[in-house]
């Protein structure tokens, strides 16, 4: 019954012209003893670990430039296992596994079509996915899986529904609906579909490869990368300005995970391994 609740209102609200809002607000240069105030009560209520960033707080200008926080250097590891597919993100793992007649696992008796969520594309069918879940405290900058080339980029507008367990067990076709941008990678380990999901409050995505902003009104579009843009193993892809959901897909046979649902993962780390 609350989980009907929480939907039913989030339908009447008109969810991008309000995230617009929130976006603004969160990159607004506000007294600088109002951000502090905000900014603390974030750090507490959330329990972020300001010991990681590079920063300390007094030196961030918005809730934007805080919820973006570079790292200190050295505090997230990466993995240098010559097979190693390391965890782009600090984040939950909310699924893990291999890609079952074309769709994911989104809730108990829900799930959703790979090819939708791509766009359709059906170089994934029968692959291997993680599903990794950033919430408010964790670090909102997103990293490559694996060394190669940035190839190319596919954006969705889409929906900016929630993506908290109430919405993700109500609104079918959830994350395929949602705003999304998918970031093509090419690999040693095959070709990596790389799924940015944006979510209410959270449609603000940007890459570090290109110049396109989402939730700015674009109406979406492909773009192949001539030449491509190499990457490292850990090398930062872009940033959500807040948080949201990636989903990492690749090719059948390609890897093998380490970690199950339910897992806490931190950006560097190995989360599984290429299997040839």
């Amino acid at each position: 019954m609350r989980d009907g609740l929480i939907i039913t209102a989030l339908s009447l609200v008109p969810r991008r012209g309000v995230s617009r809002l929130m976006g603004r607000f969160g990159r607004s240069r506000l007294p600088r003893w109002l951000l502090q105030r905000i900014l603390r009560w974030y750090v507490g209520h959330y329990g972020v670990n300001l010991d990681e960033a590079a920063r300390p707080l007094s030196d961030y200008s918005s809730l934007v430039d805080f919820f973006t926080r570079s790292l200190t250097d050295g505090v997230r590891p990466t993995s240098q296992d010559a097979d190693a597919i390391v965890s782009p993100v600090d984040g939950k793992v909310y699924a893990i596994g291999t890609v079952k007649d074309g769709r994911l696992p989104q809730a108990p008796n829900l799930d959703y079509a790979v090819q939708t969520l791509l766009g359709g594309d059906d170089r994934f069918d029968g692959g291997e996915f993680a599903v990794i879940y950033l919430s408010p405290k964790d670090y909102h900058r997103v990293h490559s899986p694996r060394e190669g080339q940035i190839i190319g980029w596919r954006y969705r507008p889409g929906r900016l529904w929630p993506v908290f367990p109430a919405a993700t067990r109500r609104i079918r076709d959830l994350f395929a609906r949602n705003e999304r941008l998918v970031i093509h990678l090419d690999t040693d380990a095959g070709k990596i579909a790389y799924v940015m999901v944006g979510a209410f409050g959270v449609g603000r995505m940007r890459t570090t490869f290109c110049d396109l902003v989402t939730n700015e009104g674009w109406q979406g579009g492909d773009k192949t990368l001539d030449p491509p843009r190499s990457v490292e193993r850990a090398g930062e892809l872009g940033r959500f300005e807040m948080g949201s959901t990636v989903v990492l897909l690749f090719e059948a046979a390609r890897v093998s995970w380490d970690v199950e649902a339910g897992a806490t993962v931190r950006l560097g780390e190995r989360i599984g391994g290429r299997t040839e």
